[in-house]
């Protein structure tokens, strides 16, 4: 699968009596679906994914992927603390058709040593029916993979890339290096190179109840069925180990070492100034490049780093999504502070 460009970290929106707002969900992801968003991703850290029970986790999963355009690449949070219930995510995505599902390293026992980690990821990626991004957050998660095993990992043939949520570019820098080594895989996509999803391929659910074959009705038998998809025409670009930052502040300094693409709760709120860093780097316009990076950095940190999900969510709903509240005990936004953000997203809309 081809990862690369910039996704969203979406937020899961709640009632104010924090049931899960599936409408809201809806729309939002109707909404990133007409931006220029490489992708989603659902259930990740800012999706809250750890306050959801199995049922609505299915649920949300679900929801956001009938709901999401077939071009945009899906991946799914799907980590949880033993194997066993991780690969359950992982096959309940595959049958949302999602395009690949994103594990973080289990943080209940902190003891876990680089062999069981080892053991973890992989027996994870032998079972899991999508591909494998990993997932290293250290702000969560109270272990910070070493880059040596994730170079080991990277060889594994399910695991196709890693988000990096540590906010160093040198790290960055370091993963990309050390995984050079990685075996190089053949991805389908677009003739413009970009990535072909697993619902760009599905028969289309619209013409479900209409749709009779030439066949059938020569053969005096019709019965409605699923229309084929349409032809569409695809080409192959060979992809190694792919490396994806998590840092908006630091977004353009990552692609410049090396990363193919970032994951951020940002986009989720600003996904076209996040995506203008990305064009501008794309189109090698350093001047343009560094401008729109400077222009997103300090509300990201703000918003993002500081504040974290409930700024987010504040944000969102000031840019046009529907962000809501976070779930107990999440504390809520003051006055102060979402007038602040207001202010720092004032020259950010959408």
């Amino acid at each position: 699968m081809l990862i690369e460009g910039v996704f969203a970290a979406v937020p899961t929106p709640f009632y104010s009596d924090e049931r899960v707002y599936f409408r809201k969900l809806e729309a939002n992801m109707a909404h990133y679906s007409r931006s220029l968003l490489a992708g989603m991703v659902v259930l990740g850290s800012t999706g809250e994914a750890v306050m959801l029970n199995e049922a609505e986790s299915l649920n949300v999963l679900r929801v956001a992927a009938e709901a999401t355009a077939p071009d945009k690449v899906l991946i799914a949070g799907v980590s949880r603390e033993s194997v066993k219930l991780t690969v359950e995510m992982a096959e309940a995505a595959a049958r949302f058709q999602y395009d690949a599902v994103l594990v973080r390293t289990p943080a209940y026992y902190c003891e876990m040593s680089p062999t069981a980690v080892l053991h973890y990821f992989r027996t994870v990626a032998d079972r899991s029916p999508l591909p494998v991004l990993l997932y290293n957050i250290p702000k969560f998660v109270p272990y910070q993979m070493p880059v040596e095993l994730i170079a080991e990992l990277a060889q594994h043939p399910n695991i196709i890339g890693i988000k990096d949520s540590a906010g160093d570019v040198e790290r960055i820098r370091a993963i990309v290096g050390a995984t050079k080594a990685a075996p190089r895989r053949t991805a389908t996509v677009t003739p413009v190179f970009e990535a072909v999803t697993a619902r760009m391929l599905a028969p289309r659910a619209e013409s479900a109840s209409t749709f009779v074959s030439a066949g059938d009705l020569a053969s005096g038998v019709a019965l409605a069925g699923a229309a084929p998809a349409a032809a569409i025409k695809t080409r192959t670009k060979e992809v190694g180990f792919q490396v994806l930052a998590g840092s908006a502040s630091t977004m353009l300094q990552s692609l410049q070492a090396g990363a193919s693409g970032v994951i951020l709760a940002f986009a989720s709120c600003a996904p076209q100034a996040c995506q203008e860093v990305y064009l501008a780097w794309k189109d090698h316009d350093p001047k343009l490049a560094e401008e729109k990076q400077q222009r997103l950095a300090r509300p990201s940190e703000r918003i993002v780093g500081e504040l974290g999900i409930c700024g987010l969510k504040c944000a969102c709903d000031f840019n046009g999504y529907f962000g809501g509240r976070a779930r107990s005990p999440l504390p809520g936004i003051s006055a102060n502070q979402k007038a602040e953000i207001e202010g720092l997203l004032s020259n950010i809309r959408n």
